[in-house]
């Protein structure tokens, strides 16, 4: 992920993000940085990327620290400043895979589709190679998610975020973080309460500083609770924040914060103490008002009005316009919901949640449909509140929330227990990337999206949704140039097309792996899969698709030298399409057979053949094949010993060109190929 706004340790309202205190800390990582390492000692120029460790429990104000270094450190590092989080807010860890496509995303680096988690550790480290670029990893769980990114690059520097030591990364001597001093202390809570309050009772304030044992994250909460009622004494707050008993099994240095975190929770009002823990449920650890609203079952008007109390309050961060449980909190929150909400309330509230997001994407998809269509007449029927005004907002939208709705997905797919409800999630995700990006530029979001069809689509022996996913899988491996892992599962959705009976699935993994025989050169196995493709093709009378087999028969013919073969299935492909009545595949078909004519070494046939596709193509209207046809008849005739007639075919196939370039854009051409494979149907 690029550089985005830095965890500062309390709501970001005003004087309230700034940062406090740390300055010996600053000053060491500094001096951290200039130090002789064991290579330079040795007189070897450093290897790898200088690391710098800030250590230190959640809530310790270990990630503040760390943006505020990248933020002083920011002028020296011209090529910019990195950030990848490697800790969810739930602390599951976050696949490196992921953390390494977000890096690459913020180089403007494309990852290809289904690239394995050290193929993109490399590209990350490649692309580091070359430049002078700070890199801040947090919340870190080991070495083993921070070593594979270290670029063999001394001008870079890193700066890890982590609970303790990062043994076996070299070299790396850790600041470990405790509470900050009383005066950062009391200045943080100036931030809050202002500073009368703190100046009336400044003995108070140290008290206050003391029980919070000068974590800022406890810091945060009691300023935040003092905030919100003006007429509290700073010294009546540090009676109450003392006589709150210590929950004996919290380790001591968790203690000061679940303490302020009662002292803010026990003044809630009950629906607003459930919501909260139910946005433990985020995906992510992200909310919005429509999220909170599903979660808890309210409007969303009022979800958005207790997320604004909660930040003022410093129980949530806001993120743009979402918001984000502090991860210090996450822990207390879940252990709460688990002891506090019945399991079934749970699951039902993360049902709300899916469905809203289901609607919400498809609200995001519609929007893209022509006025009129069936799917903005759908769009019309839904609530104001799931509507977009336009397009482009609902692309905004879908960009700003596409980590959430892919970390939805995931969730939703490992819960096991709403698998109805991932499968609509993922299909309407699917679909939204699509009408947004297209399918290629969502490739890799549709990657992952794919897996977790399959996933579902196994456990439950979906054997139909099985073999779709495993095609739109071997499809991106296949543009990847992975072919031999294309040919896997092409195979693999073979035999779930036959256990679901579907011969649509059948027949074109059949087709493609004949495509994937005929990438890796096997002509013989290539043909045999387009022959059987053909047969199920010729038993079902699906004309258009047995001519379009023809064609790519023909293909693998020609290329094995089979050229007798080549030539009947290319007077089998043009008699299909000219009972189907489609011109432009006849003239395609044509001209091809004129070439294998060619190859063959029948000059005379195929100049004969080529005039015919060129008549086909001119009633067809494509004039650009047109044009082709006739660069081909003029490289005939200059074989057989006739240049004037070559020469009148070029300057016909010019003209042509320049009638077609003045006329770009009038649909006078036809698109892709004829014998294009295509993919799983995209309706609803």
């Amino acid at each position: 992920m690029a550089e985005q706004a830095v965890d500062r340790g309390g709501p970001a309202h005003g004087d309230r993000a700034r940062f406090f205190g740390r300055e010996r800390e600053l000053a060491a990582l500094r001096a951290d940085i200039e130090r002789a390492g064991l290579d330079t000692l040795s007189g070897r120029k450093a290897p790898r990327a200088r690391v710098l460790l800030i250590a230190g429990r959640p809530g310790s104000g270990r990630t503040a620290l760390a943006g505020e270094l990248a933020r002083r450190l920011a002028p020296e590092y011209p090529d910019g400043v990195l950030r990848a989080r490697l800790t969810e807010p739930d602390g599951r860890r976050v696949p490196l895979e992921q953390a390494a496509r977000g890096l690459l995303d913020a180089l403007s680096v494309a990852s290809p589709p289904g690239a394995d988690e050290d193929q993109l550790t490399e590209m990350v480290r490649e692309a580091l190679g070359t430049r002078r670029t700070l890199l801040l990893l947090d919340d870190a769980a080991g070495a083993d998610q921070v070593d594979p990114l270290l670029p063999d690059n001394p001008d870079c520097l890193v700066v890890a975020v982590s609970r303790g030591p990062l043994t076996g990364i070299p070299d790396v001597r850790p600041c470990t973080l405790g509470g900050l001093d009383v005066k950062s202390s009391i200045e943080l809570l100036c931030g809050y309460t202002g500073s009368v309050r703190i100046t009336v009772d400044p003995q108070a304030a140290e008290t206050v500083a003391e029980v919070c044992g000068g974590q800022p994250a406890a810091l945060v909460l009691v300023g935040g609770w003092l905030a919100a009622r003006p007429k509290a004494s700073v010294a009546g707050t540090a009676r109450r924040l003392k006589s709150l008993p210590d929950d004996e099994g919290q380790p001591a240095s968790v203690r000061p914060l679940a303490r302020a975190f009662r002292l803010a929770y026990e003044e809630l009002p009950q629906p607003a103490a459930r919501l909260l823990r139910l946005l433990t449920l985020a995906p992510a650890g992200l909310a919005d008002a429509h999220t909170a609203s599903a979660l808890a079952g309210c409007s969303v008007s009022a979800a958005q009005a207790t997320l604004d109390d909660f930040a003022s309050l410093g129980l949530v961060r806001p993120v743009g316009d979402q918001y984000e449980v502090p991860g210090a909190l996450m822990p207390l929150l879940r252990s709460l919901l688990e002891a506090e909400d019945r399991s079934a309330e749970v699951q039902l509230a993360r049902a709300r949640m899916l469905e809203r997001t289901v609607r919400r994407l498809q609200s995001c998809r519609a929007v893209t449909e022509p006025d009129g269509s069936p799917a903005r007449r759908r769009l019309a029927g839904l609530p104001r509140a799931l509507r977009f005004p336009n397009a482009p907002a609902a692309a905004r939208w879908l960009d700003a929330r596409l980590p959430a709705l892919l970390a939805s997905a995931r969730l939703a797919v490992a819960d096991g227990e709403l698998d109805t409800l991932a499968r609509r999630l993922i299909s309407a995700l699917v679909r939204a990337l699509a009408a947004h990006r297209g399918t290629e530029a969502a490739a890799v979001e549709l990657y992952g999206l794919h897996q977790l069809v399959l996933d579902v689509a196994e456990r439950r022996g979906l054997h139909r949704e099985q073999a779709a996913a495993l095609l739109n899988l071997a499809d991106l491996d296949a543009r990847t140039g992975r072919t031999e892992e294309a040919l896997a599962r092409y195979r693999a959705a073979l035999d779930a097309g036959r256990a679901a009976h579907d011969p649509y699935a059948t027949g074109r993994a059949m087709e493609s792996v004949g495509g994937a025989y005929e990438e890796l050169g096997d002509w013989q196995r290539a043909a045999d899969w387009y022959g059987r493709a053909l047969a199920q093709r010729q038993a079902r009378s699906e004309r258009a698709d047995e001519a379009r087999l023809y064609g790519r028969l023909a293909g693998v013919h020609t290329y094995a030298g089979r050229y007798g073969e080549a030539l009947r299935a290319w007077r089998a492909a043009m008699a299909g399409y000219r009972r189907l009545g489609d011109l432009p595949s006849q003239a395609r078909a044509l001209s091809e057979a004129a070439r294998v004519q060619e190859y063959a070494g029948r000059p005379e046939e195929s100049l004969h053949t080529c005039r015919e596709a060129v008549e086909q193509a001119r009633r067809a209207g494509d004039v650009r094949l047109q044009a082709a046809l006739q660069l081909r008849l003029a490289d005939t005739l200059d074989r057989l010993g006739d240049p004037a007639a070559a020469r009148l075919h070029r300057t016909t196939a010019d003209r042509l060109l320049g009638e077609e370039g003045l006329a770009e854009g009038t649909g006078a051409g036809t698109g892709g190929s004829a014998c294009e494979i295509r993919s799983a149907s995209g309706k609803d």
